[in-house]
């Protein structure tokens, strides 16, 4: 495959992968990095590029669901300094630090909370409540100390976090699925962009590669958020986890080649 073929293809799984991602508050980043590496590029460029592709398509996806009013600012904003802090880590340590453990770490959480969530579309589905209106200081806490670990694994693995930050504001901050999803899309544009900025330390972007691809993620982004408002939330919840199992068979396979 020639340089521009490469490039054509880039843009194409780009689009497709912001437009389907964006649908389920996720930034697409877990498969931005192994397309590009698919495609040919390396592990640095891959993991630097899809960090800024996710911060693209947070932005995007983010404005449709602001626009809905679907993003909890406040505890968004508590995410912010662990999740960016981390992210800045991961990313400026990227270069010289072993991620073998980390993958396996990553396989068993996105197989567990994966199969959780696609039992969730057989169960009896309830109501959701609004979002919790006060959270303890326990709560703060820990939303402090898992926004700097997803951060750390985002900036060191290129990707955005929300695969993360949607399951753990659901089910342990008891938020509504597309009040999360929403919120997740704001989340992920902090960690993206430490992320961005610690890899800057250490090596040089592609320019072009980020200029045509972030165009094609910028339009896939907004199509799929604008999509996601028709969906059911059991819906957003089994196609989530559809997309975790198909991250750790991809993760899973890469570990044992």
């Amino acid at each position: 495959m020639d340089i521009n073929s490469t490039l054509l293809a880039a843009v194409i799984f780009a689009f497709l992968i912001a437009f389907v991602f964006s649908m389920f508050g996720q930034g697409g980043g877990s498969v931005y990095s192994p397309l590009l590496l698919l495609l040919g590029y390396s592990m640095l460029l891959s993991t630097s590029t899809s960090l800024v592709l996710n911060l693209i398509t947070s932005l995007s996806a983010g404005y449709i669901f602001y626009r809905k009013k679907m993003i909890d600012y406040k505890t968004s904003l508590i995410f912010a300094p662990g999740i960016s802090i981390g992210a800045f880590l991961g990313g400026a340590f990227s270069k010289s630090f072993d991620t073998t453990i980390l993958l396996w770490l990553f396989v068993v959480f996105l197989l567990g909370v994966g199969a959780r969530m696609i039992y969730s579309y057989w169960e009896k589905e309830k109501v959701e409540e609004n979002s919790p209106i006060h959270l303890s200081a326990a709560m703060y806490a820990l939303i402090a100390v898992f926004g700097l670990a997803v951060g750390f694994l985002a900036g060191l693995l290129g990707v955005g976090g929300g695969i993360f930050i949607v399951p753990f504001m659901v089910y342990v901050c008891k938020f509504p699925t597309k009040i999360a999803a929403g919120s997740s899309h704001l989340i992920i544009s902090f960690s993206a962009l430490a992320g961005i900025i610690g890899h800057a330390t250490s090596h040089q972007f592609d320019i072009p590669l980020i200029i045509v691809t972030g165009i094609a993620v910028l339009i896939g982004g907004n199509l799929g958020a604008r999509i996601s408002m028709k969906f059911k939330t059991k819906m957003i919840k089994a196609g989530l986890g559809l997309i975790m199992l198909a991250f750790a068979a991809q993760i899973l396979f890469k570990l044992l080649m």
